[in-house]
C-alpha cells in the first residue's frame, strides 16, 4: 500500500448487498485483532450476533444509526459505524475497524474524523465510544486523539459472555 491510500479511499453507505462482504471484513479483522483479547468462541458468538442480516438491517432503517464501508478503490478494508445514543448531543462510535494491513496510514483517522463530522452535523457535542480494557493499542490510540475514560463497565453480551470495558468520551 502506498502513501496515496488515503487519497484513494472512499467511504460508503452499507447497501444490503454489502452484507456478506462486511461479515467477511469483520471476521477476518476480528480473528486477527481480539483473538489476543478474548476467547474464539466468544468471538463466534459476537459475530454471528452483530453480523447477522437482522442486525446490519437495523442501519438501513433507523435513521439514527449509521454503517459505512471504507473502501481502496473495489477493495474493502475497513468499516465504522455510529449511532445517537438516549443522551441529547451525544454520538456513538460503535465500530471502527480496519484490515491489519492498512493500519498505520491515516485510514483509522480518516474514519474517525468522518465520524466526528458526522456527529457534529447531527449537533453532538460528545462522542463516546465502549473499549475492552485488554485492547491496549486501541485504547493508546483513542487516548492520543482526545479521548478520556469516563467509566468502567461490564455489558452481559449473552451466552454467557461479558465484555469489560471503558467507556470513553471526547468533546466533538
Amino acid at each position: 500500500m502506498t502513501d496515496t491510500s488515503i487519497i484513494n479511499a472512499q467511504l460508503k453507505p452499507m447497501t444490503e448487498g454489502d452484507f456478506h462482504t462486511v461479515a467477511n471484513l469483520a471476521a477476518t479483522i476480528w480473528r486477527s485483532h481480539y483473538s489476543k483479547i478474548v476467547s474464539m468462541a466468544q468471538i463466534d458468538y459476537m459475530l454471528d450476533e452483530r453480523y447477522a442480516h437482522d442486525n446490519l438491517s437495523k442501519y438501513l432503517e433507523s435513521g439514527k444509526q449509521w454503517f459505512e464501508i471504507l473502501w481502496l478503490g473495489k477493495k474493502p478494508v475497513g468499516y465504522c459505524s455510529y449511532s445517537l445514543t438516549s443522551n441529547p448531543g451525544e454520538v456513538k462510535l460503535e465500530q471502527l475497524y480496519l484490515l491489519e494491513e492498512c493500519r498505520g496510514k491515516g485510514l483509522g483517522s480518516l474514519m474517525l474524523c468522518h465520524v466526528e463530522a458526522e456527529a457534529q452535523k447531527k449537533n453532538a457535542g460528545l462522542l463516546m465510544l465502549q473499549v475492552n480494557k485488554r485492547n491496549e493499542n486501541s485504547i493508546a490510540i483513542y487516548r492520543k486523539v482526545g479521548f478520556q475514560i469516563r467509566e468502567e463497565a461490564i455489558f452481559d453480551i449473552g451466552n454467557g459472555y461479558f465484555m469489560d470495558d471503558y467507556v470513553m468520551e471526547k468533546r466533538i
